[in-house]
């Protein structure tokens, strides 16, 4: 915490700093969405352009934990919570994933009770 009034000035200067960061990644993120010239991917906004504006996010979100949150005077335990956090996220995007590969869809050709194809249920009746 500051006491002395130089401490406090230090540290408005160190939050008016990460405010005037914030604030230009926000329009960074916003000109990557729309300005012509700054889009990465196919013409308008795609999946690159997505995936920019997310890692600008994720850095964002980086300076408030740190700073703002002062998640940067934290025990190591915090780290660790926040690592385990961020591995399931990644898991469960990637089990996300993984479902969209899943052959088994309605209408397939395996013979069965029609558990997967209720239509082919009706029919047998």
């Amino acid at each position: 915490m500051a006491d002395t009034p130089e401490e406090i000035k230090k540290a408005q200067k160190k939050y008016l700093l990460i405010g005037l960061i914030l604030f230009v990644f926000t329009v960074v993120t916003v000109a990557v969405a729309t300005v012509p010239w700054l889009d990465f991917g196919e013409h308008g906004f795609d999946a690159r352009d997505a995936t920019i504006g997310l890692i600008i996010a994720t850095i964002k979100a980086g300076l408030v934990g740190a700073i703002f949150m002062h998640l940067s005077h934290e025990k190591k335990t915090i780290y660790v919570l926040i690592v385990i956090g961020i591995l399931m996220g990644i898991s469960l995007m990637g089990l996300t994933g993984w479902a969209f590969g899943d052959p088994i869809k309605y209408g397939n050709s395996v013979e069965g009770d029609g558990f997967f194809n209720p239509e082919a249920k009706a029919e047998q009746h």
